[in-house]
């Protein structure tokens, strides 16, 4: 048994339906890793869905996000799903994995949210606008304050430009960058502030439905926040792995997104 499997911390869940055949040996089975048990809210629908095509799915919580590129790429799972392309993209060329990325899934929701306004019309001269200080986060809600039509950053920066990579700022608004995780504790004393989806939940906002503007995956320019399903290279073209990603991209899981995630997911596949 390979290393990796002392860093799981959660066991192997077999999810199967009462409609898969009776001879189990019969069934054709796909064993797709994932990290963070908030996903088998994801993945339980798809698991039944494809179960009545005699299709087992095996799902594989890791713990830590370092291990399941190395364990598809080891052979030990056949697909996984919990990565953005960034990430994904920095595995592949630092750790030389084999790994191709199948199909788009989600992006994490970086909402505008306020306790003092109601709509980003009404931002005024020098207002204060809170964002997260690390540079992927920070980039992204930069990219956010422009589609709002705050601000406007230097075309040439992508999806991560930076504070002095804004070339228009007609309220002369103040950005003040701050850890992600205290931004919500701040929204009383700014304009306005881009919070992650996950912090978002974390202190009772509801993504779906609290913001004052909302995040958009058209909004972006390339793919660098957009979660995937990855396969072995060898593996891209697999019949049945095109048949899980049909199943996932499909109204069963945005209606898990809408309801279990308050809006938080937005799917990309669209």
């Amino acid at each position: 048994m390979k290393k990796f499997l002392l860093l799981v911390l959660s066991a192997v869940f077999v999810l199967t339906s009462l409609s898969c055949s009776s001879n189990a040996s019969n069934d054709k089975v796909v064993k797709v890793g994932f990290a963070g048990e908030s996903d088998y809210q994801i993945w339980d629908p798809i698991v039944a869905k494809l179960a009545e095509d005699g299709i087992r799915v095996e799902l594989v919580s890791f713990a830590d996000y370092t291990i399941p590129n190395q364990a598809l790429n080891d052979g030990e799972i056949d697909l996984n799903a919990f990565q953005h392309y960034a990430y994904f993209n920095d595995e592949v060329s630092n750790k030389g994995y084999d790994l191709t990325a199948i199909a788009d899934t989600y992006i994490s929701a970086m909402n505008i949210y306020s306790k003092n306004i109601t709509n980003v019309n009404q931002i005024k001269d020098k207002d204060k606008i809170a964002i997260p200080n690390d540079p992927s986060n920070g980039g992204r809600a930069l990219k956010v304050l422009q589609a709002a039509g705050i601000i406007k950053v230097r075309p040439e920066a992508g999806d991560t430009p930076s504070v002095s990579d804004i070339i228009e700022n007609p309220f002369n608004v103040e950005i003040v960058e701050m850890d992600a995780g205290a931004i919500y504790g701040v929204l009383p004393d700014v304009a306005c502030a881009v919070i992650n989806g996950n912090y978002a939940i974390d202190f009772g906002l509801n993504p779906g439905s609290d913001y004052i503007f909302k995040d958009d995956p058209s909004i972006y320019s390339g793919k660098s926040f957009v979660n995937l399903i990855a396969a072995r290279t060898k593996d891209k073209d697999n019949e049945l792995y095109k048949k899980v990603v049909e199943t996932y991209q499909s109204e069963i899981v945005e209606k898990v997104y809408n309801e279990n995630f308050k809006g938080s997911y937005l799917p990309t596949w669209k």
